[in-house]
């Protein structure tokens, strides 16, 4: 009896063993994968739409994630990209794909306004087939999704065409087949078992409004506020300015009463603003709003409107006057002179037409600028232009009294239209530099940026103080107080730009120089902010640079490891990316620490892996792995490391590791996005393990 109670004992022991191993192996390997983050669940469909096919896609993101939009701007996180694997004789796409509800906010470590999605991302795109036999579309998407860290991603999508999908026919709905998601470098098999679990897209109903496009980069009020000033300003141009006056006394004079003489004065302003909402129409109509949009990052549109505003400026600085056909301007009077309504908005459009050497440039610049935004931009850009242009035409109308207060018109209205022209040939660098940006030529760099503004900026200085004279300038032996203190603003806007040559963030003109990153080096002209001079950066071994605050970095993982084996000190590996936002943050506010900094330049090799690094890897290193991913580019390779090794795809990513490549960190093998005292501690505890 006591032997079988002590068998049974043990047998039940045993088997308890059993399970509770069986159950921390089982917690262990799943662990092991809990850090591969898919934060955004794809599904997509095909509707009918008249004679063509829209192109559906849905996701659901995480709370508290966000991806950002395909109209991200340049200089900042990673946008949206759609690639059509198989368009080139199959289909055709019809306009640019339109995206639902985004939101907008400006990205204080790039300087740029970035467009995301949360919770969820709608896009359509529309598409002509042209080929009768197609089976399936095939659409590429690679994104940028980030919380506290940031994972770069991408999705496959092989959509069926049905047989039955033809132009004469009801339209009809097919599910997407499921496609296969890709974790950039890396496919992960529970990832792609979780995708086969996701339930099927329900049939939707085929009339579905349209959505609207993206949000652009500023808001509309943003727009609109910025032409209304802009409105003021062509007010007080040698074309506009004297106009005021004539105008209104015609109106008070030859109307038969008062209350005539105020309708048909508000009327001529209202016609004005017509005039100028319909021109912003019209280059919506020619241009179609998405196209608009797309056009902001295209490298011969932001070249072509780069000379506009070069020529507009030289206008308007004196060199030769932009003026429509006279032909026009007495036509527009003959209709004028008849008189009655007709006879008003005729006036309205001789005004816009004789004031165009004055008005038109900066016209041209809000349509330009309106452009880049896309959507109805141009229209809401016209529309404040013109309201101010309007307004003081009614104003004055009701109360004639106010005609008294007007200052005489003279070479004020002059110096006026200069600072004008200064500042439309500062805006045109901008429009360079995007194209720079886009092509990677690095000929337009941030400090000659910089310097090139200082330049205009300090020229108009010595404008305002009388020490440069200009060819429609009256001549003059004293400033006026306005100009002095004008003069003076300029003069310390100036003085403002030129740390930036050294490295200073310039946050007031944020939007407008290309990134810090993006500069001849990390330390501006002549130095760098952390007190580092470039004269450090000379003898480094080699695939060896300088980094951020004067880090010696490597970016290649063999070069860095054969110096940490040269001098016998551990390796700090940080998986980051260009476009990763708490990557910066780490590398401005944590590695700048000074009980932090001295460490990463003087007790640990680190090796910088950029994850989405598009180069091109030469072809003998190109592979593909055990799952079938193709590593093409550097960024594949080392974001195939970091999630092969490190089991995930985040960034920013540090680890300390031994001239073996072992952990140093036992606690906690791996770092993220922590605050300087827990990355303090974490790298002093990695270093102590290092033998």
């Amino acid at each position: 009896m006591n032997f079988n109670q002590n068998l049974n004992t043990i047998t039940s022991r045993s088997i308890w063993n059993r399970i509770t191993v069986f159950l921390l192996f089982f917690f262990f390997a799943l662990n092991s994968n809990a850090q591969i983050l898919e934060p955004v669940k794809w599904t997509s469909k095909i509707e009918k739409k008249g004679n063509n096919a829209l192109l559906i896609f849905d996701a659901v993101i995480e709370k508290d994630w966000h991806m950002y939009s395909q109209f991200t701007p340049d200089g900042g996180p990673l946008a949206l990209e759609i690639t059509f694997k198989n368009q080139k004789g199959n289909y055709e796409l019809v306009g640019k794909a339109k995206e639902g509800k985004t939101r907008t906010a400006f990205n204080d470590v790039f300087g740029v306004d970035e467009t995301f999605f949360e919770g969820k991302a709608h896009i359509e795109q529309e598409i002509k087939i042209i080929n009768p036999n197609l089976k399936t579309v095939d659409v590429d998407f690679d994104f940028q999704v980030c919380k506290e860290v940031c994972i770069n991603s991408s999705k496959k999508f092989s959509i069926s065409v049905p047989s039955t999908f033809k132009m004469d026919e009801v339209p009809a709905l097919t599910e997407a087949k499921l496609d296969e998601t890709k974790v950039t470098g890396l496919a992960i098999d529970t990832i792609k078992k979780e995708a086969a679990a996701q339930p099927k897209t329900e049939t939707a109903q085929t009339a579905k409004e349209e959505i609207p496009a993206s949000a652009p980069a500023r808001s509309l009020w943003s727009i609109f506020f910025i032409a209304f000033i802009s409105g003021f300003a062509a007010l007080l141009t040698p074309c506009v300015f004297p106009m005021i006056p004539m105008t209104v006394s015609f109106f008070t004079k030859q109307s038969k009463s008062r209350a005539k003489g105020i309708r048909n004065a508000i009327f001529y302003g209202l016609s004005i603003i017509a005039i100028y909402v319909i021109l912003g129409l019209i280059v919506t109509k020619i241009f179609g709003a998405d196209a608009l949009n797309a056009l902001s990052t295209d490298v011969w549109f932001n070249l072509i409107f780069f000379v506009i505003l070069v020529v507009f400026a030289t206008s308007f600085l004196g060199a030769f006057e932009i003026m429509l056909p006279n032909s026009w301007a007495n036509k527009a009077d003959q209709q004028a002179d008849k008189g009655g309504i007709v006879g008003i908005l005729f006036m309205a459009l001789a005004l816009a037409i004789v004031s165009f050497s004055c008005t038109g440039p900066i016209v041209g610049t809000l349509l330009v600028d309106a452009a880049s935004n896309g959507g109805i931009a141009p229209i809401v850009g016209m529309l404040g232009f013109s309201s101010a242009l309007a307004l003081p035409f009614m104003l004055f109308a009701m109360f004639p009294g106010w005609l008294n207060s007007l200052p005489k018109s003279g070479g004020w209205l002059n110096t006026v239209k200069v600072v004008l022209g200064f500042l439309e040939l500062a805006f045109a660098f901008k429009f360079l530099s995007n194209a720079d940006l886009v092509l990677q030529l690095h000929f337009l760099e941030r400090e000659v940026f910089i310097a090139i503004w200082i330049a205009i900026f300090g020229a108009l200085t010595l404008y305002l103080f009388g020490k440069i004279t200009l060819p429609h300038d009256s001549p003059t032996h004293h400033i006026s107080v306005g100009r002095l203190y004008l003069g003076l603003l300029t003069l310390v806007f100036t003085m403002y730009l030129i740390p930036g040559l050294w490295g200073a963030p310039l946050k007031l003109i944020s939007a407008f120089p290309p990134p810090p990153t993006y500069s001849e080096s990390p330390f501006g002209v002549g130095g760098s902010g952390n007190g580092v001079s470039s004269e450090v950066g000379k003898g480094m071994p080699e695939g060896a640079e300088l980094g951020p605050h004067g880090i010696m970095v490597f970016h290649d993982y063999e070069d860095g490891l054969a110096y940490a084996k040269a001098i016998n000190k551990p390796i700090m590996l940080d998986f980051t990316g260009y476009a990763c936002v708490n990557c910066r943050k780490m590398e401005n506010n944590v590695w700048s620490e000074p009980t932090i900094l001295p460490i990463l330049k003087n007790d640990v090799v680190l090796i910088s892996l950029y994850v989405d690094d598009k180069r091109e890897l030469p072809k003998e290193e190109q592979f593909t792995t055990e799952a079938g991913d193709k590593i093409i580019t550097a960024g594949d390779k080392w974001t195939d490391f970091m999630i092969s090794k490190y089991k995930t795809n985040t960034q920013p990513l540090y680890v300390i590791t031994d001239l073996e490549g072992n952990n140093l960190n036992a606690s906690k093998p791996t770092i993220s996005y922590v605050s300087a005292d827990e990355y303090l501690k974490w790298l002093k505890e990695g270093i102590s393990n290092f033998k």
